[in-house]
């Protein structure tokens, strides 16, 4: 199914998969979707995350301790899309995990489970060929980062080729809690418009209800991947699920009520 995005803002919600275990994460991702996420980023936990900041390669490390692998996370998103039909699912992972899997196998086991498009963290469009003739094959909607650092050309390209939504980058840098947003996100946005007429998600940094606001001016969605992940590192399995609905619910709360 297409990527719908049925809030303003609408609500990405990253989730390394298998942390603190794939019971829990499945139990995290039903309760996020309750709660008002659009769409479930699955991440796949991989050995050297260069992308992700020390949260994420925290939970990637606890993940991979109990065995988490690329089959385990897709069998994760099919149990997810039969118990939420109508909720985004993408999965998100670096290259590497893919190429052990095997690229067309990838595809037709991704499809057949239900997720609607991939995220490749370390993917750049220019070498993406054989890559997006399986996204194609499949049905399955590829999904670029756009960066501010990205020349015009790389941003053509990427508007082009992606599918359901574009991830624009709100910073350079790793993946992490910020204290605002810059106006280097909004600049970006606006050059992807140029291209597409897609949806636009801003990530890299969103942890609380005002940062949501800000996106919502200038973009049609908000990531929330480190906070996320932090929340349920300091949460035990059992009290994760309801912490992190909790959260999501009051990222669309100015941040003064929820302080009141």
């Amino acid at each position: 199914m297409p990527i719908r995005f049925d809030h303003k803002p609408g609500l990405v919600i990253y989730l390394t998969a298998g942390d603190p275990s794939l019971q829990a994460t499945r139990a995290i991702a039903l309760e996020a979707i309750d709660a008002g996420a659009d769409v479930i980023e699955l991440g796949v936990p991989f050995s050297d995350p260069l992308a992700d900041g020390p949260v994420i390669q925290r939970a990637s490390e606890r993940a991979l301790e109990r065995g988490t692998r690329l089959r385990d996370v897709i069998a994760l998103a099919a149990e997810i899309r039969a118990a939420r039909p109508a909720a985004g699912l993408v999965l998100f992972t670096y290259l590497n995990p893919i190429l052990r899997y095997g690229l067309s196998r990838f595809a037709d086991d991704a499809a057949a489970a239900g997720a609607d498009g991939v995220l490749v963290t370390d993917m750049i469009v220019e070498e993406a060929g054989e890559y997006l003739a399986q996204m194609e094959r499949t049905g399955l909607s590829p999904i670029f980062l756009a960066a501010p650092t990205s020349p015009d050309e790389r941003l053509q390209a990427i508007a082009t080729h992606s599918k359901g939504f574009v991830y624009a980058i709100s910073r350079t840098g790793i993946t992490g809690k910020q204290q605002s947003m810059t106006g280097d996100a909004a600049t970006l946005v606006d050059r992807i418009r140029r291209w597409t007429t897609l949806p636009v998600a801003v990530g890299f940094g969103i942890s609380n209800a005002d940062h949501v606001a800000q996106v919502a001016e200038f973009a049609d969605a908000a990531v929330v991947g480190s906070a996320i992940v932090e929340l349920i590192e300091r949460s035990t399995p059992e009290t994760a699920p309801g912490a992190v609905a909790r959260f999501i619910k009051g990222l669309r709360l100015p941040q003064a009520a929820l302080t009141r």
